[in-house]
């Protein structure tokens, strides 16, 4: 029996070709069709990520999802190789996200990425660092609302030294050195309601908390839960 497998005749060899061909023609049909709804759907991811960049403080910033398609390059994926490209400033090249966007600007363009593409994602949990580098005010106060809005679909952990950015989290950890005579460790602690207010005025305002700070610290909390 094995001998008789291995001296296939030739009209079975054919019939494994007339097989293989037709199995190509119904590949290269499929990816086809993905790559033309891959096309159509990087147009509109760009659109969408981009109108969050103004409340990130990236205005200038032009996101391109790019779809390279080779029909001789074919895998389970399909014919097309994705690349995500920005051009963080007008007139600056454009290039390749990892290596363009500085440490700040990757985290925040990461971010508008997760916000958009959260309902369809698998991923459970995210973690961000440095997302609020370089920015203050109204900004960061944004970027925490979209952080909130993205931990409603999954698990988000952010280091911040962000007041804003803090106030809006469902949850609040203060992370702290204890440093002794002979090692260093790191204490991780869940604050309360209290706890809370009292972490976001030092934040505020630094060692000294003033009831004003601290009302002011109260009136965050309350408007982010809200």
């Amino acid at each position: 029996q094995q001998l008789a497998e291995l001296n296939l005749p030739d009209h079975d060899i054919q019939a494994l070709e007339e097989q293989e061909q037709k199995l190509a023609d119904q590949y290269n049909k499929a990816a086809e069709q993905l790559s033309k709804l891959r096309h159509k759907a990087a147009k509109q991811l760009n659109k969408e990520i981009e109108s969050h960049f103004h409340s990130l403080a990236l205005e200038q910033a032009k996101f391109f999802t790019e779809v390279d398609t080779n029909i001789n390059n074919g895998n389970k994926h399909g014919i097309d190789q994705i690349g995500f490209s920005v051009q963080t400033n007008p007139g600056m090249p454009k290039g390749a996200l990892a290596k363009v966007a500085s440490g700040g600007e990757l985290a925040r363009i990461s971010l508008a990425i997760q916000v958009v593409t959260a309902a369809s994602s698998n991923v459970s949990s995210l973690i961000f660092d440095e997302v609020d580098v370089g920015i203050g005010g109204g900004t960061a106060e944004r970027v925490g609302k979209l952080l909130q809005q993205l931990g409603k679909q999954g698990q988000v952990l952010c280091v911040t030294h962000q007041p804003q950015v803090a106030a809006q989290a469902h949850q609040h950890y203060q992370v702290s050195k204890i440093s002794g005579s002979s090692a260093t460790h790191t204490n991780l602690r869940l604050l309360n309601k209290q706890q809370r207010a009292e972490e976001i005025a030092r934040m505020l305002g630094g060692v000294s908390i003033t009831q004003q700070t601290l009302a002011h610290a109260e009136e965050m909390l309350a408007m982010a839960a809200s």
